[in-house]
């Protein structure tokens, strides 16, 4: 079965798109069939895997709009396994457009659905928001990963963002499920690192992955190349975090 996550925060900056991007590369480095939805307007997840929209028609934003369907706006990417729906900066005038339509909420899964049953994976890169087009992915998804910096702010926000999970849920997609929460931007040298990393153990439990993404000047480089760092540097310490999360991602099934 298709499992189906999106990777939401509506913090900007905590190192979504990157778990996106790197997340599926290392899964479909191990040879699982992934599909990344690009749902933000920024397009920085399309930009990290050199698949940028160019004809707005063939992106996410024409398949809401319902001017290309999933198969047909799909690109390849540099990874075998690894396939992109991009995005373009037009996605952002579908917040105005789904606003005055029926059945909003459903627009992104109906459009996927039958189009993603070939992918063991699909993973949706939402915007750094709670609108519409954050709604409509979580209800396409069926699992939510969180990721949240090791920074002083960490858990500003979180408690909006999962009660809208919850009202997804009750009200959307009774399915959805938080498939964890991911520390990014890990320095376990400082004691902030550490308190940081304790207090969202602390409030999430067994919820948090055992896989820290440490702070790593690679896996900032990566996007500029338009790789993934499984790619770009396989021996640094953000890919074999996220070739660690992979496997963890895989046990949760």
């Amino acid at each position: 079965m298709t499992r189906v996550i999106a990777v939401t925060n509506q913090k900007g900056g905590v190192g979504k798109t990157t778990t996106a991007v790197n997340l599926g590369a290392c899964l479909a480095e191990a040879g699982f069939d992934v599909l990344l939805v690009d749902m933000d307007p920024q397009a920085n997840a399309s930009a990290g895997l050199s698949g940028r929209a160019d004809d707005a028609r063939l992106s996410s934003y024409g398949v809401l709009g319902g001017a290309a369907g999933v198969a047909e706006a799909t690109v390849r990417t540099a990874l075998d396994h690894l396939w992109l729906l991009p995005s373009c900066p037009d996605l952002a005038g579908a917040v105005v457009e789904l606003a005055q339509a029926d059945g909003n909420e459903y627009v992104l899964d109906y459009a996927l659905m039958g189009h993603v049953s070939q992918f063991d994976f699909v993973f949706i890169d939402c915007p750094p928001s709670l609108g519409v087009l954050t709604i409509n992915s979580l209800v396409a998804a069926r699992e939510v990963l969180i990721p949240v910096q090791a920074e002083y702010y960490a858990l500003e926000g979180l408690a909006q963002l999962l009660e809208t999970v919850e009202l997804v849920q009750e009200h959307l997609n009774p399915e959805l499920a938080i498939l964890g929460v991911l520390v990014t931007m890990y320095d376990g040298r400082t004691r902030l690192g550490r308190e940081v990393a304790g207090e969202v153990r602390e409030n999430f439990g067994a919820s948090v992955f055992d896989t820290f993404v440490p702070r790593n000047v690679r896996l900032g480089e990566a996007p500029s190349h338009g790789l993934p760092i499984s790619r770009y540097d396989a021996t640094c310490a953000g890919s074999d975090a996220y070739f660690d999360l992979a496997k963890e991602v895989v046990s949760r099934a």
